[in-house]
């Protein structure tokens, strides 16, 4: 089961996780990619497990609606322990023999057909879970990602306020600067610390959150599909029949309009059908009884349990009606949602982050040879580290937004899968 668990997962992610690959991993460090990682979930979701068992059940539930009633057998002693000739068991009459009911109105196949139904709604549930699964599987792994830069931008910032405070203390000494830049230097570095050491225990925590989901410790995480920006698509959304959400819909109205049926058949009394053998014991004779019981429908006709299913069918198909109409418009905002935020990653990873480097390069030369003041370099440092946060942000938000995007497109199953 887990192995074909997990196939359903990597063939979800094996399309843009191998475009991610521009540079092969280091020999001494493996590199965990996003389809690795969704296999590694796959293997050990007790959700799919859970799914899986939902299946079995519901293919046992199949077979026990296929079953008939079963016989009966009848057993009765007349005219004993009474008075005259009938003290004692001398005139006794002892009956034995086999009752057998007899469905009518199609009660058995509409029993079938409400529990195919069930099969069929088992059966998506498992393509649902593995679906959800693989999205929140590829949100830790872009959370981890991103505190992992984070975590690297805030140590970087370490380096270059120590760089800094070294420069302030040289224009101190020298006399070309007040004590109060080293001061404001300092502070600027222990600052930097902090952060970092946040940014890093944030990096900890969202690796032990990915941990929990793949069952055992990432590792190098592939940072380079990370950094990638999603190219522009058309904007032309795709239509939300096919999908899981709309699949669901539609199996909970073929599962309620066979309930619908299985109340038309209730109205149907069954027959009884009775054969038995008669021991008489006064004059030792034997005779056969046959016989036939039909309920009589006059306090329950089974009216109210159709009028209950149909109700209930007319509910269900206006619910998936609104299904429809709630995926289109979940399916166009997470799409323009995804085409934003990979526009904004696409500027904040280019000609912005460049003119930051740039600037931060120009303030600290400037610094360095007396051109510039210590506010001028302190300024230029910090939008440098916002613009690199902003651009792990954008691109944090960009993968999830299309990660989100391909959940509410994810196809519903065509076939029948054994996943068990």
């Amino acid at each position: 089961m887990h192995r074909i668990i997990a196939a359903v997962l990597v063939a979800g992610a094996c399309a843009s996780t191998l475009q991610a690959q521009t540079s092969p991993p280091s020999p001494t460090v493996p590199v965990l990619t996003l389809a690795r990682a969704l296999e590694r979930a796959g293997a050990i979701s007790p959700a799919q497990e859970a799914a899986a068992a939902g299946i079995r059940a519901a293919e046992a539930q199949r077979r026990v609606a296929g079953l008939r009633p079963n016989p009966s057998i009848v057993a009765e002693t007349e005219n004993v322990a009474g008075t005259g000739i009938y003290r004692g068991l001398r005139s006794s009459e002892t009956t034995v023999g086999l009752a057998l009911p007899i469905e009518m109105g199609g009660k058995r196949g509409a029993r079938v057909a409400v529990a195919d139904a069930q099969t069929a709604r088992a059966t998506l549930e498992a393509a649902i879970a593995l679906a959800d699964l693989r999205l929140r599987v590829t949100q830790a792994y872009v959370e981890a990602a991103a505190a992992r830069r984070r975590a690297a931008v805030a140590q970087e910032q370490v380096g270059i306020a120590a760089e800094a405070l070294r420069a302030a203390q040289v224009r101190v000494q020298a006399g070309r600067a007040s004590p109060l830049e080293e001061q404001r230097a300092d502070v600027a570095r222990i600052a930097a610390e902090g952060a970092a050491e946040r940014a890093d225990r944030t990096a900890k925590v969202s690796a032990g959150n990915l941990a929990r989901l793949i069952g055992g410790d990432p590792g190098a995480l592939d940072l380079t599909w990370f950094d990638r920006v999603a190219g522009m698509g058309p904007e032309v959304a795709p239509a939300p029949d096919g999908t899981l959400a709309a699949a669901a819909a539609r199996a909970d109205l073929a599962a309620i309009g066979a309930q619908v049926r299985l109340a038309r058949s209730q109205r149907v009394p069954d027959v009884t059908l009775s054969a038995s053998v008669r021991r008489l014991e006064q004059t030792n004779d034997n005779a056969a009884v046959f016989g036939v019981s039909i309920p009589l429908p006059l306090f329950n006709t089974g009216r109210a349990s159709v009028d209950l299913a149909t109700a209930q069918s007319q509910q269900s198909e206006a619910q998936r009606r609104l299904v429809l109409l709630d995926a289109a418009q979940a399916i166009a905002d997470a799409q323009a949602e995804a085409a934003n935020a990979a526009i904004t990653a696409r500027n904040a990873t280019g000609p912005a982050l460049a003119a930051a480097q740039e600037a931060a390069r120009i303030a600290r030369f400037g610094y360095r040879e007396g051109k510039f003041g210590q506010l001028d370099l302190l300024d230029a440092e910090r939008t440098l580290s916002q613009t690199r946060q902003a651009a792990i942000d954008a691109l944090a938000a960009q993968h999830d937004a299309q990660a989100r995007l391909e959940r509410l497109t994810t196809p519903a199953p065509t076939v029948q899968e054994d996943i068990r």
